[in-house]
């Protein structure tokens, strides 16, 4: 079931791309017009050292001003669990809003006394790295008091809401996080003095954990490919999927993706400005992680300029595809009570009434009651995911 390329394969793709620059070129004028307007709309995209420790003093000093004036301190921490703070930007994605809604935590209340504490405790952390110019891992810090901190998770929600009271973004404060994501494919950059070749290596390349400090990004790609699956990247690394439609970029972030996979996703937008595709199964949680590489997150929208890339398209698998592809009744799966629950939410989604062919899909799905991962395919055969649907889809435009 081999298929062959002719010159005209890309058209669809190349066409997408033109439309992309021109909706990007566009925006541009528009930010500058919104810029020149309000000089202090947006946060510096570079933070030096010196902010960066001025910021974390700018704390330290309000707390004690506080006790010198006998009154227990407190942190106003912005809320960010509220779909109340958040506003929908269809070229940035879900931002919190300038006015939003606040949470105090205070010293002198038993339920937040140790919160407090532990913001301090890291906050003493960062501005010691940021000091001597060291980098440490979210997972270093909790090692560093176990029985303090409790958990990793709680460290990881405090980084986040240090980050975003100080309105510095989480890589200008040295904190790092591993890096579960994958790449392969077109791609070459410098990482620490090293050249990385994503193409020269037979399995894939784990995402750098400082995407901020990779340089020198070359690529020839004509797309980047966001697979949700492990399982489905490396099944297209064993089919040779690069090499057969060349040239190309893919990446996973091996669920939901972690910071450093969307950090890399916008980092290869801003540099190549290529179409985007993702590839997630066809039920609410993959279509949740779509949204979240193309609009961002709720509890991460504070940096949701960084991190949103509104571009990206979604290719597969659809829930139309299902019929459309006779997909065989067995390799379909009936959706959940939570998977319901999941789908009403993301029909609710702000940026759902801007996508009326989302809307459409997901009434598919809930009309159906059925779900299908990705693997559904093979019932087809083995090899129809790499050689049939993804060469269809992106000869013939079949994104929405």
């Amino acid at each position: 079931m081999a298929f062959a390329r002719n010159r005209d394969f890309f058209s669809f793709v190349d066409n997408h791309r033109v439309s992309l620059l021109d909706s990007l070129s566009k925006e541009k004028e528009s930010r500058k017009e919104e810029a020149s307007g309000n000089a202090t709309s947006q946060l510096q995209e570079t933070i030096t050292s010196s902010q960066v420790l001025r910021a974390i003093e700018n704390v330290i000093q309000d707390i004690v001003s506080s006790l010198s004036r006998n009154e227990p301190p407190f942190l106003t921490l912005n809320n960010r669990s509220s779909w109340g703070n958040i506003e929908f930007n269809d070229s940035v994605g879900l931002q919190m809003i300038s006015h939003c809604t606040t949470k105090k935590v205070k010293s002198d209340c038993p339920k937040s006394a140790q919160r407090f504490a532990l913001i301090l405790k890291i906050l003493s952390v960062i501005y010691k790295l940021v000091q001597s110019n060291t980098y440490a891992t979210k997972r270093d810090i909790y090692y560093t008091n176990v029985q303090l901190f409790g958990s990793q998770h709680i460290v990881d929600n405090i980084i986040d809401d240090i980050s975003c009271l100080l309105k510095i973004p989480r890589r200008s404060l040295h904190i790092l996080s591993t890096s579960k994501g994958c790449i392969a494919g077109d791609l070459c950059y410098m990482e620490d003095g090293t050249k990385v070749n994503c193409a020269g290596n037979t399995m894939s390349v784990l995402v750098p954990s400082n995407i901020h400090g990779i340089t020198n990004l070359t690529s020839d790609a004509k797309f980047i490919l966001i697979i949700e699956k492990d399982a489905t990247f490396q099944r297209l690394l064993n089919d040779d999927f690069c090499k057969k439609v060349p040239p190309c970029i893919m990446i996973t972030g091996k669920g939901v993706p972690d910071l450093n996979t969307r950090l890399l996703v916008r980092k290869l937008w801003d540099t190549f400005h290529i179409p985007i595709f993702t590839l997630v199964d066809a039920d609410p949680y993959g279509i949740e992680i779509m949204c979240i590489y193309k609009y961002g997150s709720m509890s991460m929208s504070f940096d949701a300029h960084n991190l949103t890339v509104p571009s990206i398209r979604w290719l597969g698998l659809l829930p139309s595809d299902i019929k459309r592809l006779h997909i065989s009744p067995d390799a379909l799966i009936p959706l959940t009570e939570m998977d319901k629950k999941k789908l009403a939410s993301l029909q609710k989604r702000p940026y759902v009434a801007c996508q009326p062919l989302w809307k459409k899909e997901m009434e598919i799905m809930a009309a159906s009651n059925m779900k299908a991962e990705i693997q559904a395919l093979t019932s087809l055969s083995s090899d129809y995911l790499s050689k049939v649907y993804l060469p269809n889809k992106l000869q013939y435009g079949g994104w929405i």
